[in-house]
């Protein structure tokens, strides 16, 4: 097991982790990254050095995300093999819950018995989240922030996961390479890993682990503005995209509605003219990932997703009609049930990124281009 540790101006926790660490497991591998702190910090990082810890780093501040993909490449090149598990430098995450993620990822059936769904072995690889319970004396800011990215993480995938910002996971060795290729550099780099974790084909797993909070997170270097704007732009972009198809998409049902009074010539004619300005935005903007691929075979793929999720929207505005619910209401009710199916499917089939290359040949690309500082 290594223990991957990104940090940007830490203060006196930092240390008093890595001396929890030594106490508890005193062969454990450990890797601090020095996000760019400054001369001022030197002390701080010469101490954790001297405690036996890996220290790399570079001379300026480039985000969590940078931080955590330096440490992975530097595992990668120098420590190959061994299953990684993140956390933070600001004593959020204690020593008891880091070795219960590791255990976790390791698959010990004993050990990690408090992990979700089944035993690890014979699954598919999976990353395990650190849970949070955030019961107790929260910081306003921190409750508010996961809950938001939890909903519209929900909103947009369908999917619940519990606490989307933990800063405590495990990874597997196996996924190193993939983990370097997921875009980000700051806060937003682990939100997306979890948006592309299952197109990828990595589980996800979680832990249940105790909420933590020291001066009330006055170590945090999370800018709630900037960083929040980050977090939530995959999520928002889509829900933007969605959102601007649907108000072309119910004028024109509505125009179609009033003058031809046919529900099914309604909500094809409506559909086939927000489904083509949807298709070029999500492909141009949403999913970066959509312009790897020609044009023509993800539109043939989207406009088959079209009419699959067409079908379904005129049954479900069908059934809402014979009950005698208003037309734009209807057309509201089905669209909100559809939208999560249509996130899913675009985002790990439509537009998902190409298959990343072998791992060995990953590295020696990143061997040659990338000098990680001592």
């Amino acid at each position: 097991m290594i223990i991957l540790i990104p940090a940007y101006e830490p203060d006196r926790q930092l240390p008093a982790l890595i001396r929890s660490i030594r106490e508890t497991e005193p062969w454990a591998t450990v890797v601090v990254v020095d996000d760019g702190s400054g001369p001022a910090y030197r002390e701080v990082f010469d101490g954790v050095r001297a405690l036996g810890c890996h220290v790399i780093g570079y001379s300026r501040n480039r985000g969590k995300g940078f931080a955590l993909k330096t440490g992975f490449g530097f595992i990668a090149d120098h420590l190959p093999g061994r299953n990684v598990v993140c956390a933070d430098s600001d004593g959020q995450h204690t020593i008891v819950d880091i070795l219960r993620v590791a255990a976790a990822v390791s698959g010990d059936p004993v050990q990690s018995a408090a992990a979700e769904s089944s035993p690890l072995q014979g699954g598919p690889t999976a990353m395990v989240l650190g849970t949070r319970s955030f019961t107790g004396n929260v910081p306003a800011r921190s409750r508010f922030g996961n809950n938001a990215t939890r909903l519209l993480f929900t909103l947009a995938t369908g999917e619940r996961i519990a606490d989307t910002q933990t800063g405590l996971r495990g990874y597997p060795a196996s996924m190193l390479p993939w983990l370097r290729s997921v875009h980000g550099e700051r806060y937003e780099y682990e939100l997306n890993l979890l948006l592309e974790a299952r197109q990828a084909g990595y589980a996800i797993r979680s832990v249940d682990i105790a909420t933590v909070y020291l001066d009330h997170n006055a170590g945090s270097h999370f800018r709630p503005l900037a960083d929040s704007a980050r977090i939530y732009a995959p999520l928002l972009k889509f829900l933007a995209s969605s959102f601007t198809a649907f108000l072309v998409d119910t004028v024109m049902f509505l125009i179609l509605n009033a003058a031809a009074d046919s529900l099914l010539l309604a909500v094809v004619g409506a559909r086939a003219v927000s489904s083509a300005i949807n298709f070029a935005v999500n492909r141009r903007v949403v999913f970066r990932h959509g312009r790897e691929k020609p044009a023509a075979q993800t539109g043939v793929r989207y406009f088959s997703l079209v009419l699959v999720l067409l079908a379904a929207n005129f049954a479900l505005i069908a059934v809402l009609d014979a009950v005698s619910l208003p037309p734009l209401a209807a057309k509201i009710l089905a669209e909100v049930a559809l939208l999560a199916v249509s996130y899913a499917v675009q985002q790990r089939l439509l537009f998902a990124k190409r298959a990343a290359k072998p791992a060995e040949e990953t590295r020696k690309e990143r061997s040659a281009d990338t000098h990680i500082p001592a």
